[in-house]
């Protein structure tokens, strides 16, 4: 498997940081702003990305309940 990307990285550590913060994950208008998209559907894309390579995982549709993989931290 591939390394993430730098805006994937970018990405975990926004939702890490909020997480820290605010005890739930980010919305995706939240990420886009943080990481420099403004277009949601690039953010919801990368975070599928993130998603099938088991990065990320969320335990309802929204992503505000997503968790981080295993071992990223």
């Amino acid at each position: 498997m591939d390394a993430p990307t730098d805006r994937q990285v970018q990405i975990l550590r926004v939702i890490r940081n909020w997480i820290a913060d605010h005890g739930e994950g980010p919305s995706i208008r939240q990420i886009g702003e943080r990481v420099g998209l403004s277009s949601s559907s690039s953010v919801a894309y990368q975070l599928g990305r993130l998603e099938d390579r088991g990065l990320v995982s969320r335990t309802g549709r929204r992503w505000r309940s997503c968790h981080l993989g295993r071992g990223i931290r």
